[in-house]
C-alpha cells in the first residue's frame, strides 16, 4: 500500500550545469529511497514541482539505481539528474561511477571541476529542434508558444567553437520551461556528432562530447542548494 506524499521526508537539492561562478544551473530534487519506501513518487515529485526529482537506492560496489520524474511523469534517462546525482554521492562520500537507469547503465566521472555521464542519444525524450538564425531571438521566446509537445530551440553564437544559446519548453513533461536540459544537449550533439558548449536559460551552461555510434558524453558543475523538508 502506496501514500500520496511523504511528509517528512527531506529532499537534498543542488543546482546542474551552473556557469563558473555558480550562478544558474537547473534544480534538482534527490530523495533517498528508503526515506519514501510507501510513497507515491510521481505524487513526491509533482509535489517538489523542480523539472526532475529523483529517488536513489544505496550504492553498491560503485553502481546505483535511480529513477527519475518529472512533475507528471517518469523518464527512463534525463541528464541533469544522473550529473548532479553523481556530484551528489561524490559529495557525500559515496563515489559511483554507474548509476543505472530504466534505459540503461550511465558511466559518470568527475574531472577538473565538471561532472560528466555518458549515455546513448536514444535514450533521450522525443524532441522537436528548431534552429534560429539569429540567437537574439531566442531571448524573445515566450513558454506560451509553446502550449504541448518538448521543444529545443537553439542558434549557434559561434560555430566553429560549437557555442550555442538555447532554450527548451516542455509542457508535456509539467515543465513550461527547463533552465538546463542534459538529455536534450546529448541529442543535439548526436544530430551534429560534434562536441557543444551551450548557454540555456537564463544563463546555465552545459558541455557536451560527441564519442561515436549513438553515444555522447554531458557535462558540467553542480552545487549544492538548501534542502528542503515535505
Amino acid at each position: 500500500m502506496t501514500v500520496p506524499e511523504s511528509d517528512g521526508a527531506q529532499i537534498e537539492v543542488v543546482r546542474v550545469f551552473t556557469d563558473a561562478a555558480g550562478r544558474f544551473g537547473n534544480l534538482l530534487g534527490i530523495v533517498r529511497r528508503s526515506a519514501v519506501e510507501n510513497a507515491d513518487h510521481q505524487a513526491l515529485a509533482a509535489r517538489v514541482g523542480y523539472s526532475e526529482t529523483v529517488v536513489v537506492d544505496e550504492p553498491v560496489n560503485g553502481r546505483v539505481k535511480m529513477r527519475i520524474y518529472t512533475p507528471t511523469t517518469e523518464l527512463r534517462f534525463a541528464g541533469h539528474p544522473t550529473v548532479g546525482t553523481a556530484w551528489w554521492l561524490n559529495d557525500q562520500q559515496r563515489p559511483v561511477k554507474i548509476i543505472d537507469v530504466p534505459a540503461g547503465p550511465v558511466e559518470v566521472t568527475l574531472s577538473e571541476g565538471l561532472t560528466w555521464a555518458r549515455a546513448r542519444a536514444e535514450w533521450t525524450p522525443a524532441f522537436q529542434f528548431h534552429q534560429f538564425e539569429d540567437p537574439a531571438e531566442i531571448a524573445t521566446l515566450d513558454p506560451a508558444d509553446f502550449p504541448e509537445g518538448q521543444h529545443y530551440c537553439w542558434a549557434w553564437t559561434n560555430e566553429p567553437r560549437g557555442a550555442v544559446r538555447a532554450r527548451m519548453f516542455a509542457p508535456a513533461m509539467g515543465i513550461p520551461e527547463d533552465q538546463a536540459t542534459g538529455a536534450a544537449a546529448i541529442a543535439l550533439t548526436a544530430l551534429l556528432t560534434r562536441g557543444l558548449n551551450i548557454t540555456q536559460g537564463e544563463g546555465s551552461q552545459i558541455f557536451t562530447e560527441w564519442d561515436s555510434d549513438g553515444w555522447a558524453r554531458v557535462g558540467g558543475r553542480v552545487v549544492a542548494d538548501h534542502p528542503i523538508l515535505l
